[in-house]
C-alpha cells in the first residue's frame, strides 16, 4: 500500500509537470483569416507575447481564462511537489488539479470565439475561423489524470495515516457528517404559513418605518444645509 501511495504521489507530480509543458511546447490554437493563419501556443494566449502572422510578428491580448488554467496548474504542481515535505498540502494539491482541470473541460467544449483572443491580429474582423490542436483535449485529459493521481494518493495516504488507530478515514468522515446533518435536518422544526406571512409582514412594516425615518432626516439636514449656505 505505501509503494501504491508513494507511485501516485509521483505520478501525480508528473502529470502536473507535463500538463505545464503541454501549454508551452505545442499548439492550441489557430486563427485563419483571409489571407494569413496564425497558430498559438497556450502559453501566449495566456501571457501574451510575439507571434508570427506572416511576415509581420504581433503582440498577442492575454487571455484570462487560459492564465488562470495555467497559473492553478502551475499551483498544483508546487503543492504536489511540496507534499513530500508538507503532508498538508495533500489536499490543496488535488484540489487546484481538480478546478484547473474542469475550466479546461469548460474551454475545451465551448465556443473557441469566447476564449482566444484574436483582436492584435490585422484585419481581425476578416478572422474566418479560429480552431483548437488536438492537444487542447490532450492537455484537458492529462489534468484530469493530475488530479486522479492527486485524489490517490491523499485517500491511501490518509488510510495509512489512520491504520491501527480509531480514527475514521476522509470518505467515512465525509459519510459520518452526512449523516449527522441529515439527523439534524430532521428535527428542523418548519414554520407555519401564517406564522411565515405574519412574521414577514412585520418586517416589511419596519423597514417602511426605518426607511420614512432616514428620509425624513435626509430630507431635514438638506434643508438645514441649505440654510447655512444661504446665509
Amino acid at each position: 500500500m505505501k509503494a501504491i501511495n508513494k507511485i501516485c504521489q509521483i505520478l501525480a507530480l508528473v502529470s502536473g509537470v507535463a500538463a505545464l509543458a503541454l501549454f508551452f511546447l505545442t499548439d492550441f490554437a489557430t486563427i485563419r483569416t483571409a489571407a494569413e493563419s496564425v497558430t498559438l501556443s497556450g502559453a501566449q494566449l495566456a501571457f501574451g507575447g510575439s507571434a508570427k502572422y506572416g511576415k509581420v510578428a504581433i503582440e498577442m491580448a492575454k487571455s484570462a481564462h487560459i492564465w488562470f488554467c495555467i497559473i492553478v496548474t502551475i499551483l498544483g504542481a508546487v503543492f504536489s511537489a511540496l507534499t513530500f515535505k508538507f503532508k498538508s498540502m495533500r489536499f490543496a494539491a488535488p484540489a487546484a488539479a481538480l478546478v484547473s482541470a474542469v475550466y479546461m473541460l469548460v474551454i475545451t467544449l465551448g465556443n473557441e470565439w469566447k476564449f482566444v483572443d484574436y483582436r492584435p491580429i490585422k484585419d481581425y474582423s476578416a478572422v474566418l475561423s479560429i480552431n483548437y490542436s488536438v492537444f487542447v483535449a490532450v492537455i484537458t485529459a492529462v489534468l484530469f489524470v493530475f488530479a486522479a493521481f492527486g485524489i490517490a494518493h491523499l485517500l491511501i495516504d490518509d488510510k495509512l495515516a489512520v491504520a491501527g488507530t480509531k480514527k475514521l478515514t476522509l470518505p467515512r468522515k465525509v459519510i459520518a457528517f452526512l449523516r449527522d446533518y441529515k439527523s439534524e435536518v430532521k428535527k428542523i422544526t418548519w414554520p407555519n404559513f401564517k406564522f411565515v406571512v405574519k412574521n414577514t409582514l412585520v418586517v416589511l412594516v419596519i423597514c417602511a418605518i426605518i426607511g420614512a425615518f432616514i428620509w425624513v432626516l435626509d430630507w431635514g439636514l438638506a434643508e438645514i444645509l441649505k440654510l447655512l449656505l444661504g446665509a
